[in-house]
C-alpha cells in the first residue's frame, strides 16, 4: 500500500502542504516517507524510513523550497522494507516515485 500526494503552488509552502497531505494519507503507508520539491528545475529530495512525523521536522521542511512537490508514503506489501520508492530518481528536471504494486489497466 502507498499514499501519493502532489501540489503545485508558486505562492505556498509546497513542502509543508505535502507534509500535511502525507500525514493525512499515512494510514496508506507507515513504513517510509519522502518528498521531492522542484525549484525552477532544481530538485531536492528527502526520504527515510519511519512515520511522516519521524522523517520530517521543521528544519527539514524549511530546506525543501520550491513551487512543485510530490510525496509518497509506503507500507511494503511486496519486496523488502526499505526507503527505495520515495523518490527513486531525480534527473532531467523530474522526480519518479515508484511502487511495484501499481499496474497499468492493460497489465491487470
Amino acid at each position: 500500500m502507498c499514499g501519493l500526494f502532489g501540489v503545485r503552488s508558486p505562492e505556498r509552502d509546497v513542502a509543508r502542504l505535502t507534509y500535511f497531505g502525507l500525514f493525512a494519507l499515512q494510514h496508506r503507508g507507515q513504513e517510509s516517507a519522502g518528498i521531492a520539491v522542484s525549484d525552477e528545475g532544481r530538485l531536492t529530495a528527502l526520504r527515510d524510513m519511519g512515520l511522516v512525523t519521524q522523517v520530517f521536522d521543521e528544519q527539514k521542511l524549511r530546506g525543501l523550497r520550491g513551487d512543485l512537490a510530490i510525496g509518497h508514503t509506503r507500507y511494503s506489501t511486496t519486496g523488502s522494507s526499505q526507503w527505495w520508492p520515495t523518490p527513486l530518481r531525480t534527473s532531467c528536471g523530474s522526480s519518479t516515485v515508484r511502487s511495484p504494486s501499481l499496474r497499468s489497466p492493460r497489465e491487470s
